[in-house]
């Protein structure tokens, strides 16, 4: 009778020790950006966590151990450890389908690397401060380590917000007279001689070739701001010159908007390109400030995915809010009118043809585009101070940065579309 005891006191002591640890992606979760770092090197160690898709804002579930909570504890972020019974109600409750909510298994951290040019300021761009903040590891590349071949050590790209079009951000009519405008050119010029380009616009066409090639061998790439549509409007400039002479020495090609090959893009078609070089646009893509309106209106939706059937999408737009306040940058948004059918609008202004983040498949691989340079610095300008992350750590807008980084991670079979 006693061993009978025992045996019970072990069975029921099995089913409620703390077996899993909940980090719930919820409004109560004390710091969002942080949970991600957490869930990141948790990989990174060997671990595996499970997504749990549309479940409390897209909460994680990883083993539990001591070490993981107190790494949560001293990170500040907030979870629930779990008996092998809890977490297999929640487990059912997911997985019911009844409910538009699935289970991914995230099995190894990805490979990062950032594409930023040297000297850059992390404050520059809003990934960089993300994975930093998150305490997520990235090497930064450039472009000889691009047309090294050095892509393929990496699962996931971001490219900082560069101009592909070999314009220099077309700041010419506002800061050609600014030193840090002045070296940057001088910068780039450096490095396309030393390549043996020939003009920067060839050597950024060198550029997205190779990105392109590294996306349909299976990478992953996520853009933001000018990066986005610059990077197809270089693609569909690749046997044409659209470049002015003040950035390249020469006058652009006066038939280059006829010459424009939409069939090489990834995201847009059928834009016109803004061929005066002292205004600040590269083409008809990009939403205007005036299209916008005021700021207290400015909110972009998230499309609500399939968790089922479609947990790509579902993954990128994991949030605790779905309307989320818009931000501008070089590139703000993007109409729709202009992006191709076979593009996922991820989110955009509810009503209007303003699209702010879409995602696509090219080969093998993915790539997706956010509009907008800084989600908690409404109007970035050159020389603004770094947005401190610390201050927005349930950040809406920059938790759609992180689903983009775990987003690799998730095993292959799970992903159905």
């Amino acid at each position: 009778m006693k061993k009978t005891f025992i045996t019970l006191l072990l069975i029921a002591s099995s089913l409620f020790a703390q077996t899993k640890l909940l980090i719930y992606m919820d409004l109560q979760q004390t710091d969002h950006l942080k949970a991600y770092g957490i869930t990141f090197n948790a990989l990174k160690e060997g671990n595996t966590a499970d997504w749990l898709l549309n479940y409390r804002g897209g909460s994680f579930m990883l083993n539990y151990t001591d070490q993981l909570a107190m790494k949560c504890r001293i990170k500040g972020v907030a979870f629930q450890p779990l008996s092998n019974e809890e977490a297999a109600k929640i487990y059912s409750f997911v997985q019911s389908e009844d409910q538009n909510m699935d289970v991914v298994r995230l099995e190894k951290a990805p490979r990062i690397a950032v594409y930023v040019p040297p000297g850059f300021q992390p404050w520059d761009d809003a990934v960089t401060l993300a994975l930093d903040y998150a305490e997520i590891s990235y090497d930064k590349i450039w472009v000889e380590q691009i047309l090294r071949g050095n892509l393929e050590k990496y699962d996931w790209l971001h490219l900082h917000h560069e101009d592909f079009t070999g314009q220099y951000g077309k700041f010419f009519g506002s800061f050609s007279g600014a030193q840090w405008y002045i070296e940057q050119q001088m910068l780039y010029e450096k490095e396309a001689k030393r390549l043996g380009f020939k003009k920067v616009s060839e050597m950024e066409k060198a550029v997205v070739r190779t990105i392109k090639n590294y996306v349909g061998q299976g990478g992953f790439l996520f853009a933001m701001c000018s990066a986005t549509d610059s990077f197809d409007i270089a693609l569909a400039a690749q046997n044409d010159d659209i470049v002015d002479k003040m950035y390249d020495g020469d006058p652009p090609d006066p038939d280059a908007q006829k010459k424009l090959d939409y069939s090489q893009t990834f995201a847009f078609t059928n834009f016109k390109l803004e061929m005066n070089p002292l205004v600040y646009e590269y083409s008809d893509i990009d939403v205007q400030p005036a299209e916008i309106g005021e700021q207290k209106n400015d909110y972009f939706t998230l499309f609500d995915f399939s968790a089922k059937y479609d947990p790509v999408p579902t993954m990128l737009t994991q949030d605790h809010v779905n309307v989320i306040h818009g931000f501008m940058g070089q590139t703000t948004m993007f109409h729709k009118k202009l992006i191709k059918s076979s593009v996922i609008i991820l989110g955009e202004r509810a009503g209007t043809d303003q699209v702010k983040y879409i995602h696509g498949n090219y080969g093998r691989g993915t790539w997706t585009f956010y509009g907008g340079h800084d989600p908690e610095d409404y109007q970035h300008a050159v020389g603004d101070p770094p947005t401190d992350l610390s201050l927005f750590k349930n950040s809406p807008g920059y938790r759609l940065i992180l689903n983009n980084v775990l987003f690799p991670a998730a095993k292959k079979k799970e992903q159905k579309t």
